[in-house]
């Protein structure tokens, strides 16, 4: 044989060797005409699932088809297949990973030469969103024109021609966004929340005697509103983000009141927003007795429990030339009942008493609360 039939025939031999390897499927995740419907699910607050369906082309008999995402930031552990169609004419065998490659082949085994659809999900990092809302109040402060943003980040290195994104079960909307790009996407207004405007004294936290400290103390205010259709909201849970409040000025202008981090308000609940300190309204507050009762010692004399006898007064002012509504919050430790108590109140907890005083312009009113605390160490 000569020399060059030799060579011919080794040529030969190694594309048929080659065959087998050219004729299988090969869908890589660059190959956006091969992407039909995406799903991106911003549901979870640490992590962006992503649900996409392709159509495969098998051919009888066993099949490799080569997922790769080289250069796209995806947890490739996460990387599931689901078989939608002719699922009765397929089987999934078996996942393998090559070394030192960003990409994974499903070995697939079809009954016959067969199209089906597939959905591919995958967790996907680098693509997140914040939640943002803006708020504008009246003069009167009584209801707030509240407005709602999607802030959508793609630095994942994947390009999103047309997607399906999910912040929950109940919403959802199309969107388009590249990579490295940032969009900021408006999910609602609503005209006329109304709001109540609360100025908020913990015990627990603020002086109870401004006049002694040489600064002046203010008091937190926020804005209330309450997540539930009657004012206009209820729909869903509001979102986790941050909130900018401005207000009217009257003269078709706005000025800006402040801004707040609030956490996820589920339907039914409440949203307050902070805006900033007041000094219109003063709780000057006293512990006026404390008395041991019902001391107990040990067999040498030493005081193991006693129950304690204690009256707080406390003295609410408003200078403002509107009424205010206060809501007062006070602590008492451990186990107690109460006495006496001149207004009325609700438990947050075992430990927390929580009262909502309203107050007059340019009027003041006295807290009186007398309890008994009961073994004491």
């Amino acid at each position: 044989m000569s020399r060059q039939s030799f060579f011919g025939v080794l040529c030969g031999l190694a594309l048929l060797i080659l065959l087998p390897s050219l004729a299988e499927a090969r869908i890589k995740l660059a190959a956006l005409p091969d992407r039909a419907d995406t799903v991106i699910r911003l549901d979870h607050p640490a992590a962006t699932l992503i649900e996409e369906e392709r159509v495969l082309t098998l051919q009888k008999g066993l099949n490799h088809v080569d997922f790769s995402w080289k250069g796209v930031s995806i947890d490739a552990d996460s990387i599931r297949l689901k078989v939608l169609t002719q699922t009765d004419k397929v089987a999934l065998l078996s996942l393998s990973y090559p070394p030192e490659e960003a990409s994974l082949v499903w070995e697939m085994h079809a009954r016959e030469a067969v199209e089906v659809a597939v959905r591919i999900g995958y967790l996907l990092s680098n693509i997140d969103r914040l939640i943002a809302y803006r708020g504008v109040a009246n003069l009167d402060e009584t209801q707030l024109q509240l407005r709602s943003f999607l802030v959508l980040r793609n630095f994942s290195g994947e390009d999103f021609d047309q997607a399906t994104i999910f912040l929950s079960s109940s919403q959802s909307f199309p969107e388009q966004i590249q990579n490295e790009e940032t969009k900021q996407i408006l999910l609602f207004t609503k005209p006329a929340v109304p709001i109540r405007k609360v100025w908020t004294f913990d015990a627990g936290q603020l002086p109870w005697d401004p006049e002694r400290l040489e600064s002046n103390v203010g008091i937190p205010v926020v804005y209330r509103l309450e997540n539930v259709p009657k004012a206009g909201l209820g729909a869903f849970g509001l979102w986790k983000g941050k909130v900018r409040v401005f207000q009217e000025d009257g003269h078709q202008g706005t000025i800006f009141l402040g801004e707040d981090q609030v956490q996820m308000v589920p339907v039914g609940e409440r949203m307050e927003i902070y805006i900033g300190d007041s000094r219109d309204l003063v709780v000057t507050q006293r512990k006026m007795r404390e008395e041991r009762v019902n001391v107990r010692r040990n067999k040498k004399g030493q005081i193991v429990l006693y129950d304690t006898d204690e009256l707080i007064q406390a003295r609410l002012e408003n200078f403002k030339d509107r009424a205010a509504r206060l809501t007062l919050i006070q602590h008492v430790p451990g186990e107690w009942n109460m006495e006496d108590c001149n207004l009325e109140y609700r438990r947050r907890d075992a430990n927390t008493l929580e009262f909502e005083v309203d107050l007059a312009p340019h009027s003041h009113r006295e807290l009186v609360m007398h309890y008994h605390r009961r073994n004491v160490r």
